[in-house]
C-alpha cells in the first residue's frame, strides 16, 4: 500500500500493546514504536485491547492487522509488514450518511443471488468540486429521498484502494417511494442499532463501531480504520 517496505515492530508487554503517542491538527493518534528514523522520541503508552479498538492506530492497515490477530487470540510480536493505505492516492472517495431515528439505523439492503442479503450505509461517489459532507447528503436524497442536516465526522475507512467518509447526519421526511430511488436494486431498511453488530454490513469494520458508539457517546474525533474483510456474515469485534 505503500512504497515504504520497512516493517513496523509489535510490542506487548503484560498483556498490553506498547504504543507511542503522537498528535497531528485533529489531535491525538498512536503509532507503532521505533517510526521514522531520526525522528523525535515520543512518549509510550500500554493499552489493553478494549482500548486499542478504539484508539487511532497508525498506519492504519497494520493496526487492522495486529487487532485482528490479537481479538481472535493470536497477538502478533516483532517485525510485522507496513500497510499504510492513507500513504497512497485513493481510486475512489466516498461518503456515506449515517442516520439513527427511534433506536434504529438507515440502511440500503441488497439481496443475492442465494437469497441472502448484505447491507451498506447510504452512500456514494464524490463528485469534482464536491465536499465528502455535500456528497453524503447528495447520495441520501437519491438512495433514500431523506434531507439531512451533517453532523461529526464518525469514521475514515480505507477499502480497497478506496477512501471513505462516514458522518452522523440528522433527517428529516420519509423514504420515498421506490421508483424514484437510486440505489443499484437496493432497498431502504430501518434496522435496530443493536443487530448492527451481527448484521452483514459494509464496511464490516465499521458495524458495530456504531452500536457502541450509540451507547456510550460519539467519538471526538473520526476513527481511523482500514478495512479489507471480504465475507460479511462472520462476525468482527476488532
Amino acid at each position: 500500500m505503500t512504497a515504504e517496505t520497512r516493517p513496523v515492530t509489535v510490542l506487548f508487554e503484560a498483556g498490553k500493546l506498547i504504543l507511542e503517542l503522537h498528535h497531528d491538527a485533529e489531535g491525538a493518534y498512536h503509532a507503532f514504536p521505533g517510526g521514522r528514523p531520526g525522528a523525535a522520541a515520543a512518549p509510550r503508552l500500554a493499552l489493553s485491547l478494549a482500548e486499542a479498538l478504539h484508539a487511532r492506530i497508525r498506519p492504519a492497515g497494520t493496526a487492522e492487522t495486529v487487532l485482528r490477530a490479537w481479538a481472535r487470540g493470536a497477538a502478533p510480536r516483532g517485525p510485522v509488514a507496513r500497510a499504510d493505505p492513507a500513504a497512497v492516492p485513493p481510486v475512489r472517495v466516498r461518503a456515506g450518511a449515517v442516520v439513527i431515528r427511534d433506536g434504529a439505523v438507515l440502511l440500503i439492503r441488497f439481496t443475492e443471488a442465494d437469497g441472502g442479503s448484505h447491507y451498506e450505509i447510504p452512500g456514494g461517489g464524490v463528485e469534482a468540486g464536491e465536499t465528502p459532507e455535500a456528497a453524503a447528503l447528495r447520495e441520501l436524497g437519491e438512495e433514500t429521498g431523506l434531507a439531512g442536516t451533517v453532523g461529526p465526522e464518525l469514521a475514515r475507512v480505507w477499502k480497497d484502494g478506496r477512501h471513505e467518509h462516514y458522518f452522523l447526519v440528522s433527517a428529516t421526511g420519509e423514504v420515498g417511494p421506490p421508483e424514484t430511488l437510486d440505489n443499484y436494486g437496493g432497498a431502504p431498511v430501518w434496522v435496530p442499532v443493536e443487530r448492527l453488530p451481527a448484521t452483514p454490513l459494509w464496511p464490516r469494520r465499521l458495524s458495530w463501531r456504531i452500536d457502541h458508539w450509540y451507547r456510550t457517546g460519539w467519538p471526538e474525533r473520526p476513527a481511523e480504520l482500514a478495512d479489507s474483510i471480504t465475507e460479511l456474515g462472520p462476525p468482527c469485534g476488532w
